[in-house]
């Protein structure tokens, strides 16, 4: 397959479910069918136009780390159908106060210990109240003080609270999209699509690193993973971070037994989020402990270059340090610093 054949598939013109979920975007550079024939491009030669990519923009060789932790778990009002916090869901989560300052200042010292370059605090709201803007605030000036990047998910934003968060030093703010505009209802119907991208839009407008990704494995098709990709690289500009996440079935949530995704079909979605998205840290997330080295080494061959790190990934669990350190340097790779 010719690389003019793809770029001929550029968007000019858009179907009209494409284009309610790209109300923020002010150019549109790919949509649902070019991406789709990315994703269906025999596998080596998909895997080595992600690698030329990245080579162009990134050292084929580093990875970035991150460690990620939950500052407040369980008891959120919202219905999504793959997360164990969701309230309604009887999953063994247990709820859990706020986390003190101190508390995450010392996880954070201990993952940056551990080589993490980028600190992420995530909340279990369906949108923070002011008075946990406050707090999470506090959080985030503390860890900047460490030397790390600081990243928060806490939900949807209200006007305002993006620039408190900027001024108390945040770099990235996490908010995935989850999946494409058309399939959004199947797996959530407590929020709108637009909804998200709007609290996207106060991120950037507040001067704050977006790091917005999806789930896949939630019983999509390919066509679905192809509008995800399409809906996250024509966010103007798309993310800086893209986390792309492997459903975690946990029992009790909706989406418990679905049919398990190929794990090179996960691989195609990481090449092609790197194809369209060049610039962006493309991140192995939720998922990564059910992959085996070989599947996690193509990741990386796709053009993954970055991690959560750590024994946990808030509710569910995570490749353990010692592993990931193994792993890298069986493959030769280091971590990047700040």
């Amino acid at each position: 397959m010719q690389c003019n054949s793809i770029q001929s598939g550029m968007a000019d013109n858009q179907n009209d479910h494409e284009n309610r979920g790209l109300k923020n975007s002010k150019s549109q550079r790919w949509h649902t069918e070019s991406v789709q024939t990315l994703l269906d491009m025999p596998f080596n030669d998909l895997i080595f136009k992600a690698q030329e990519v990245h080579r162009q923009y990134h050292d084929a060789n580093t990875v970035q780390l991150s460690t990620l932790i939950s500052v407040k778990t369980g008891g959120c009002p919202e219905d999504c159908g793959y997360c164990p916090q969701a309230a309604r869901y009887h999953t063994g989560v247990e709820n859990q106060a706020t986390l003190s300052v101190e508390n995450v200042v010392t996880a954070a010292a201990a993952a940056k210990e551990q080589g993490a370059t980028r600190f992420c605090m995530g909340a279990a709201w369906r949108g923070p109240k002011q008075r946990d803007i406050e707090i999470v605030s506090e959080m985030i000036s503390a860890v900047k003080a460490l030397g790390m990047e600081t990243c928060a998910t806490l939900g949807m934003l209200k006007p305002g609270q993006a620039k408190q968060l900027g001024d108390a030093g945040l770099d990235y703010y996490n908010h995935n999209l989850d999946t494409s505009p058309d399939y959004y209802d199947a797996i959530i119907s407590t929020r709108e699509y637009q909804h998200r991208l709007d609290t996207l839009q106060q991120v950037r407008e507040a001067g704050i690193n977006v790091c917005c990704g999806g789930i896949v494995g939630m019983g999509e098709t390919r066509e679905t993973r192809a509008g995800l990709i399409a809906q996250l690289a024509n966010l103007d500009p798309y993310p800086e971070s893209v986390p792309i996440n492997h459903l975690v079935q946990v029992e009790g949530t909706p989406l418990y037994g679905t049919a398990k995704l190929d794990p090179l079909e996960f691989v195609r979605t990481i090449a092609a989020a790197r194809v369209t998205m060049p610039k962006a840290m493309v991140r192995l997330s939720a998922g990564r402990r059910e992959m085996s080295e070989a599947v996690q080494s193509l990741c990386f061959l796709a053009g993954a270059n970055s991690i959560f790190y750590g024994d946990k990934l808030l509710t569910t669990g995570n490749p353990e340090v010692e592993q990931d350190q193994a792993l890298l340097n069986k493959l030769g790779m280091q971590s990047l610093a700040v």
